[in-house]
């Protein structure tokens, strides 16, 4: 069997040389390389062509997010699996966004590890079991957000006393317009939410936590 080609690219010595270490006695395994920022990684990879790169995410000089989105710029066909302690949404969303093949943990079980590194070889996308429900969550946010950016201060207003059930006539006399204005709001609330009726709207808008 072909041994998957490997390189590690994390700032802190000790955990670098331990996890080489860890790697070299697992024999489908072949670690080319090691860098302790992506401004070192970089250069080296057209020559050393690791399938797989290992790369953490605070680093100095040029860090793990940067070097991702330097590496798919490059069009370079590696997989890139964040290896990190971070469970940071921001970082999370932004190291998907940009193209990681995988996320885990720097606490991760060398089996784990081992199938996981496997796994991204063989081009499925695995996220660490800690911080799945984490994406999730972090991805309905950035719904939300999006959902209520379409929607005006006005039409948030009606979708809440949707949510509460009251009828356009008691909408209309709470915000002190007509019933029509309300009919009208209703109407750009379904057609920005691509929903097709009030209850569907309200589903929605709990689903993405904007009421």
């Amino acid at each position: 069997m072909n041994q998957i080609r490997i390189m590690v690219v994390d700032d802190h010595t000790l955990f670098r040389r331990g996890l080489i270490s860890l790697l070299e006695a697992m024999p489908e395994f072949d670690v080319v390389g090691e860098a302790a920022n992506g401004q070192d990684a970089l250069p080296m990879l057209e020559n050393l062509r690791p399938d797989v790169i290992l790369l953490d995410i605070n680093m100095p000089v040029l860090d793990g997010l940067q070097t991702l989105t330097a590496i798919r710029h490059a069009n370079v066909d590696q997989k890139v699996l964040m290896l990190t302690i971070s469970q940071n949404d921001d970082d999370l969303l932004t190291a998907i966004v940009a193209g990681a093949n995988g996320y885990v943990l720097k606490n991760t079980e060398p089996d784990l590890l081992r199938n996981t590194i496997r796994q991204v070889f063989a081009g499925n996308s695995v996220l660490a079991p800690e911080i799945t429900g984490k994406v999730f969550q972090a991805l309905r946010h950035t719904q939300a957000d999006r959902a209520r950016g379409l929607l005006s201060e006005r039409e948030v207003e009606v979708l809440k006393c949707l949510a509460r059930g009251q009828t356009t006539l008691q909408i209309a006399k709470v915000l002190f317009i007509s019933e029509n204005t309300v009919k009208t709001h209703i109407r750009h609330i379904l057609e920005k939410m691509e929903v097709s009726n009030r209850a569907e709207a309200v589903a929605r808008a709990a689903q993405l936590d904007m009421i």
